[in-house]
């Protein structure tokens, strides 16, 4: 595989996250500020060590409660001296500042980039219950000309577009309410692990079903859980991560494709950009989906989990319902272990970093109870129709 690619050049060093509350009654740069320190210390790094500084979107919409933090108010918090740094909505979905973050230490601008996202969603719903309408959510994150197709026809949620596509998995492939309710249960015994998830009490087959449908077939349990968080990731030049207290965890590829209109309803209502992302990333690798040892997928909506596993090929296409029925293949024990920290359905809407600082916590083994047997390589993936990253990783 061809050794120029820009992301075998950059390695993550150090991890960080802050409490996850739902919601929490920390300001949002008290959470960023928390998640940052602790991912440089954790690199055994200093501030003055930092001479970058990413997220995704960036401080977005006057500060709303889907992005209240933006590279500059970290920096100057933090008192950073940085040759480059970068936040915006447009790229492939949360995991923009990890992608472009190693593109700016491959193209020799920095040696250490902060990354980080900040989620205040919980408490803006507290002030605001449309907090997360998708008429809220215009100029600066969505973009007032593509939603003003939706809002007129009451798609006031994203829910409404993500039912469509389980529908459509469903009557085209045989996926069934059983196999899909998987994911969340899947999520919800991983979660009881997990200190930090917000939803930790058990739940069964039949506390899924009696749960209220809120766009027929998804119900409750199918969609994420708001939350108050921040995670951060430390991205270094993968010769300075060598002489860090952790073994490297080289980013050994990256997707990012889009090979379609930007339009949910104009995309396959069974592929999504995820196909693209998937396709690109294994052409910049020799590793295949069998060398995966865990996987943290995007579970904004539990169907988008099923159209990840596909897209990814870790599932063959229109048999994710069938990987996942009974929940052993993507068990903590099982071949393929999924969203161990709980994913956004039970751990809390962290917004793509959260996967990212998982994949790392089980390569690193630190995962306590719900450690996973040891393994080199991980998927980490987030964002759903147009949008859509992966990251490869594996630990040296």
């Amino acid at each position: 595989m061809n050794e120029g690619l820009f992301e075998k050049n950059v390695a993550i060093s150090g991890i960080g996250q802050s409490e996850v509350g739902r919601p929490s009654t920390k300001s949002a740069l008290r959470l960023t500020l928390d998640a940052a320190i602790e991912a440089i210390a954790d690199a055994g790094l200093t501030r003055e060590d930092i001479d970058g500084v990413a997220c995704w979107p960036g401080d977005n919409n006057n500060g709303s409660s889907f992005s209240p933090i933006g590279p500059n108010a970290l920096i100057s918090a933090l008192g950073l001296k940085v040759n480059w740094y970068g936040g915006g909505y447009e790229g492939p979905g949360p995991l923009a500042g990890v992608i472009n973050g190693a593109m700016a230490i491959a193209a020799g601008l920095c040696r250490h980039v902060l990354v980080f996202r900040t989620i205040t969603e919980a408490s803006g719903r507290l002030l605001d219950k449309s907090a997360a309408a998708l008429t809220n959510k215009t100029v600066g994150r969505d973009s007032s000309y593509f939603w003003q197709w939706y809002t007129p026809f009451n798609v006031l949620s994203a829910v409404n577009l993500m039912a469509m596509y389980a529908q459509r998995h469903f009557h085209e492939f045989g996926t069934t309410p059983q196999q899909l309710a998987q994911i969340a249960l899947t999520c919800r015994r991983h979660a009881v692990l997990n200190p930090k998830a917000v939803m930790r009490a058990p739940m069964s087959l039949d506390d899924y079903f009696a749960s209220k449908m809120i766009s027929t077939p998804l119900r409750m349990f199918d969609c994420d859980v708001h939350c108050d968080a921040s995670t951060a990731i430390l991205l270094s030049r993968a010769d300075a991560a060598r002489h860090g207290p952790n073994p490297p965890i080289r980013i050994e590829a990256v997707g990012a494709a889009l090979h379609q209109p930007w339009s949910w309803d104009q995309i396959s209502l069974t592929e999504m950009a995820a196909f693209d992302v998937g396709r690109m990333m294994w052409s910049r690798t020799d590793l295949k989906p069998k060398d995966v040892g865990s996987a943290q997928l995007y579970d904004g909506f539990s169907i988008l989990t099923l159209i990840w596993l596909e897209g990814l090929g870790l599932a063959p296409r229109g048999e994710a319902g069938r990987f996942v029925e009974n929940g052993t293949r993507i068990a903590r024990d099982g071949v393929l272990p999924l969203n161990t920290n709980g994913g956004q359905l039970s751990g809390g809407r962290t917004h793509g970093l959260g996967y990212v600082h998982e994949a790392c916590t089980q390569l690193w083994g630190r995962a306590g109870v719900r450690q996973v047997a040891p393994h080199r390589v991980a998927v980490a993936a987030a964002g759903g129709g147009p949008l859509g990253g992966s990251l490869l990783l594996v630990k040296e």
